[in-house]
């Protein structure tokens, strides 16, 4: 049963990344990339790993997606067709619920199938405590590295969305 979950979450995992990559609406790519994520997320759950699924919900799925939606919004970037376009149908609609009725479904098995309740925890978790050691010991140059990479990146959006008018006022205040 382990085996075929894992596979179906692989599947929703490639599928959503897939979407995400040919969406044209930034905000549905995000909204896809989330979706696998949080597929990513119930692997590494399946896998015994339920610090690290967490981790990857809260992380990626939380921080990481906000930080690309609020580039998204500062840049105000649009689909290239928005006007001519018409609602969207049931089909525009449909990869969407499948996606989110697959990952509903199988993260109530995984729920329903849990082996730490019934066998413990295994001797091969980590514990927050080992993480946050070896997060903030072992590897903080590349936690302080990634860091600041977000932090240039939130400034180069933001040079990058600022309208020509609201560049020319900055330059007159100046």
């Amino acid at each position: 049963m382990a085996t075929v979950m894992f596979y179906l979450l692989g599947a929703v995992a490639l599928g959503a990344t897939g979407l995400a990559i040919i969406q044209r609406n930034p905000v549905y790519a995000v909204i896809y990339l989330v979706k696998s994520i949080f597929a990513l997320a119930l692997i590494f759950y399946l896998l015994g790993a339920p610090l690290v699924a967490a981790l990857q919900v809260i992380v990626y799925a939380g921080a990481i997606m906000v930080l690309f939606l609020f580039v998204i919004m500062m840049l105000e970037v649009t689909p290239t067709n928005a006007s001519t376009r018409s609602a969207p149908g049931w089909v525009q609609w449909a990869p969407v619920l499948l996606l989110a009725l697959t990952l509903v479904t199988l993260t109530l098995v995984l729920i329903g199938l849990d082996p730490v309740t019934s066998e413990g925890i295994p001797r091969w978790h980590a514990t927050p405590r080992d993480f946050g050691y070896a997060l903030f010991k072992e590897y903080a140059l590349a936690v302080k590295i990634i860091s600041f990479q977000l932090s240039f990146a939130a400034v180069g959006a933001f040079h990058v969305g600022m309208t020509e008018r609201r560049r020319a006022q900055l330059e007159d205040q100046s």
